[in-house]
């Protein structure tokens, strides 16, 4: 699969291998330096991929006057006095 075409989600569990092979202490070397390499690759993947993330979620999110929205919901106050437990 090609590094561009994967899935955050794909990214992250090949990152988490990684990790858990190069903590393990049974690598050689080399193979230490290629699981690093692919390692700092998926992480640029998955920045790029949440930093696209982030966008598409501002523009969602915008008011009318396209200005970033910063509260999503406004909460209203809601009377309590109306409400009786016993």
């Amino acid at each position: 699969m090609a590094e561009k075409k994967q899935t955050f989600e794909t990214a992250i569990a090949r990152l988490e291998a990684i990790v858990q092979a190069m903590e393990s202490g049974q690598l050689p070397l080399e193979e230490l330096l290629e699981r690093y390499e692919e390692g700092n690759r998926l992480v640029k993947i998955c920045g790029e991929k949440l930093a696209a993330a982030e966008k598409r979620i501002e523009i969602v999110t915008r008011n009318a006057a396209g200005e970033p929205q910063t509260a999503p919901f406004e909460s209203k106050p809601t009377k309590r006095d109306d409400v009786s437990l016993f």
